[in-house]
């Protein structure tokens, strides 16, 4: 690692949680000679590139800006440089630099520098609101607050998997949510179609997520983890709120998926551009009876597939006479093959808001799974 990476590390680490903009605009003015740096987040409807203080939001699709973010890799247009900043796969936004020379050493060193900045951005943000009130174009309802502060991010990437969710709608979602954790062994994924209008959503949801992770770091298996979320919901409404839940643990050594369907979203598979809806044993919704009993079954992933989880909000988001629907649904997830997941999901969410020509009414969940194959 050069001196100059070295030092910008060295700011970053030793910057107050406020102030790593000020912090590595200074050293990359000392190193490089760069006299403008911006940041630019992602905000939660994955539409705008929003500026961090004054500046004007990049919306406009083809921009250099979003073609670093859509490609993960560093865009030069006219002397301006911009940076991928993200998290092993967690895409936060972009760092926008000027000047930066054609040299592509520098190029190689301010895209480790922009890593870096993620990383401290991950690291910083639970202690202050400067960059999540900046991510947002409108305020977000509080129901919707309490939604997005449940994820544990909105991609992941991993040599064996890569992985992408969005609620919707972004700034009033309600009770849809997802969850997923991985050992380096095992991913366990969780989508919830969720329950209930505005802050009692979000509530109910809030307590499945938090008994369906208590369960999962207990070590029980995943019909277990089932069984206690449900009985945790049942203690508080006594059946009269439930929630549709999949569940899902894949084997990264094996690709062996094991599921819970539990009410659930839809389980779609797309392999080798062919769209399989995969038949699940539909059980009880969590909470809807005292003392449900939850078995999961298994089916094996072939390289290179495909797995969408959807919501009910999806299929049934109605247009001005007609929904969706199952048709419209494999049509456009077939198109999706060549895309990353975190682009087939906001492609996904984007063709429904052009379906319904305007935001959603009903929650809608996306989720989408790529198993790229046992690794070494």
């Amino acid at each position: 690692m050069s001196e100059p990476v070295n030092r910008a590390r060295r700011a970053l680490t030793d910057a107050p949680a406020d102030l790593l903009l000020d912090r590595i605009a200074a050293e990359l003015a000392r190193s490089y000679a760069v006299d403008g740096v911006e940041l630019f987040q992602v905000d939660y409807r994955l539409s705008m590139l929003l500026p961090l203080g004054d500046g004007t939001p990049l919306t406009e699709p083809g921009h250099p800006g979003w073609r670093c973010f859509d490609h993960q890799e560093p865009v030069l247009a006219a002397g301006t440089g911009y940076f991928p900043v993200s998290v092993r796969g967690e895409r936060g936004g972009v760092l926008r630099l000027t000047p930066v020379p054609e040299d592509p050493a520098v190029v190689a060193e301010l895209a480790e520098i922009a890593t870096v900045f993620g990383h401290e951005l991950a690291a910083v943000s639970a202690g202050t609101d400067v960059y999540r009130r900046a991510r947002r174009s409108r305020r977000l309802t509080l129901a919707a607050e309490m939604q997005w502060e449940l994820l544990p991010g909105r991609s992941r990437v991993r040599p064996s998997f890569s992985l992408a969710g969005q609620l919707e709608p972004a700034y009033a979602v309600r009770g849809d949510s997802f969850d997923w954790s991985d050992d380096g062994n095992r991913l366990w994924l969780s989508v919830i179609n969720g329950m209930g209008e505005g802050v009692a959503a979000s509530m109910l949801t809030s307590l499945a997520v938090h008994a369906l992770r208590n369960a999962r770091r207990a070590g029980l298996c995943l019909a277990d983890q089932a069984a206690l979320a449900d009985q945790a919901i049942y203690a508080m409404h006594h059946g009269d709120q439930h929630l549709s839940v999949l569940l899902l643990e894949l084997d990264l050594r094996d690709g062996t998926v094991t599921v819970v369907d539990a009410g659930s979203p839809r389980l779609v598979l797309l392999r080798g551009g062919e769209v399989h809806e995969h038949p699940l044993e539909a059980q009880f919704p969590l909470g809807m009876f005292d003392g449900t009993d939850y078995g999961s079954q298994q089916f094996r992933l072939e390289r290179d597939d495909r797995l969408f989880v959807v919501s009910d909000g999806v299929v049934e988001a109605a247009g001005q006479e007609v929904r969706y629907g199952d048709t419209a649904l494999a049509r456009f997830l077939r198109r999706t093959g060549p895309m990353a997941p975190l682009d087939a999901v906001r492609s996904l969410i984007g063709d429904l808001r052009a379906f319904v020509t305007r935001d959603l009414v009903d929650d809608a969940v996306v989720v989408c799974l790529d198993w790229t194959g046992p690794q070494p």
